[in-house]
């Protein structure tokens, strides 16, 4: 399970912030986090759960928001949705094949909330 590594990583990241602050304690932690970054919400969470104990974030609660993928189409200059999980992605408007994706490989802390 790649999240607990993850999530451990972020951690570190995150009690490194707040240390840094001079926090005593992480209340929140909010990621963003991709479609296509291979992360699995329940994975995520229980890791969360697991990894925060004895750390800063002991008491945190994770907030997750979900990005969708989309892709940019250089033919009419055009942000779209895509709904292909393989990031395949056809242009709505012009049917041209577009391999830019511009969202939803996010996979980042966003938000801490430190007291």
């Amino acid at each position: 399970m790649h999240e607990l590594s993850l999530v451990q990583s972020i951690l570190e990241i995150a009690q490194d912030y707040a240390r840094r602050e001079g926090a005593v304690a992480i209340q929140t932690v909010t990621l963003r986090v991709g479609a296509l970054s291979g992360v699995e919400p329940e994975a995520l969470e229980f890791a969360f759960e697991t990894a925060r104990v004895g750390t800063l974030a002991e008491g945190a609660r994770l907030e997750v928001e979900w990005v969708p993928l989309a892709a940019y189409c250089e033919g009419c200059s055009k942000k779209f949705a895509v709904d292909n999980p393989f990031g395949i992605a056809l242009c709505p408007d012009c049917g041209q094949v577009s391999a830019e994706i511009c969202q939803g490989e996010e996979l980042q802390v966003a938000y801490l909330d430190v007291i």
